[in-house]
């Protein structure tokens, strides 16, 4: 059975990275300006042969079984500037990375098309946008790390990893950072964190480099679930975080994690993570147990291909019947 051709946009690199471990032929655009979305496969991931970096000009002459949107501009704006007519009838669906920011609640979705499909990658996600008429469907993340890598946690520190996380503010949890700073000893790491932090260390270095801290921190309020997290618990560290979003069902509280909404309580934590190195091994392996368990990428890569084979199908069966 020959792969589905998917085209899609580079909006996250490590996201496309794990859709590229399914199998499938992934076709991204390119252009001069590198603008958003059409950066190509760039130099930070390790893609495979299935990720095709398309010319902008070119993208018009070449046969799709189905286009992926990824944010709001490249449906409204760059499937007109880059697809055909013709391209645009293909089946359709839309990767919701995030919740809803305008209200929590009360936020209809940009999409709203029977014909579409909306894949979100957390149920919490899914939960708070209005879906309008739009089915949808829950594809949790899937992560790699390493074979060679895992926990030793050395380092009594803990680890942030968020990008641009000044900038960012009080969404992601900079004031928590900053706070809490002064009472544990945290090194942040991320594009845009010169000055509160260490900076950019690459996507392939990150599992390697965490490692050897005692523990992860995630501040932030309000996410989706981050493939940081993620990728964290799969190397076995111990994670401590906001008991808000997906994470909560991601982690049990004093088992594979430390978790709550009371940043006193998360010091206090930390600091016996600090202490108690074998504390933070065992939380750390039940972490390992979980990621292993709940973002397995050969499940990841699966869900992908039945989702993509499936709506595929069902647009085709649907055009058949009304032609016939």
């Amino acid at each position: 059975m020959s792969k589905l051709r998917v085209f899609t946009w580079h909006i996250h690199g490590s996201y496309l990275y794990y859709l590229s471990q399914a199998n499938l032929e992934i076709y991204i655009p390119v252009n001069r300006e590198q603008a958003e979305g059409y950066y190509g496969r760039g130099e930070t991931f390790p893609f495979g042969d299935n990720v095709h970096e398309v010319p902008e000009d070119e993208v018009r002459t070449m046969a799709f079984d189905c286009i992926l949107f990824q944010t709001n501009t490249n449906f409204l704006e760059d499937q007109y500037r880059t697809l055909s007519a013709e391209q645009r009838e293909l089946p359709k669906i839309y990767l919701e990375h995030d919740p809803p920011r305008q209200h929590p609640t009360n936020t209809k979705h940009l999409i709203d098309d029977p014909d579409m499909l909306l894949v979100h990658v957390t149920h919490f996600n899914r939960l708070m946008w209005d879906n309008n008429h739009t089915a949808t469907k829950i594809i949790e993340h899937g992560v790699t790390v390493p074979a060679n890598v895992s926990w030793t946690g050395e380092k009594k520190k803990g680890i942030v990893v968020i990008n641009n996380l000044p900038s960012r503010g009080r969404l992601l949890g900079y004031d928590l950072f900053l706070d809490i700073s002064q009472k544990i000893p945290l090194d942040l790491i991320g594009m845009g964190t010169e000055e509160k932090g260490i900076g950019e260390v690459l996507h392939p270095l990150v599992p390697e480099f965490t490692s050897h801290y005692r523990f992860f921190f995630h501040p932030i309020r309000y996410t989706s679930l981050g493939l940081a997290v993620c990728e964290a618990m799969m190397a076995g560290i111990p994670i401590v975080g906001l008991a808000t979003t997906e994470l909560s069902s991601v982690i049990r509280n004093g088992e594979n994690g430390f978790i709550s909404t009371d940043p006193g309580y998360l010091v206090d934590k930390m600091d016996l993570l600090l202490q108690d190195h074998e504390l933070a091994r065992r939380i750390g392996n039940a972490g390992r147990e979980t990621a292993m368990e709940r973002f397995n990428i050969r499940r990841f890569a699966a869900d992908w291909e039945q989702t993509i084979g499936n709506h595929v199908s069902l647009v085709r069966r649907k055009k058949l019947h009304l032609t016939a």
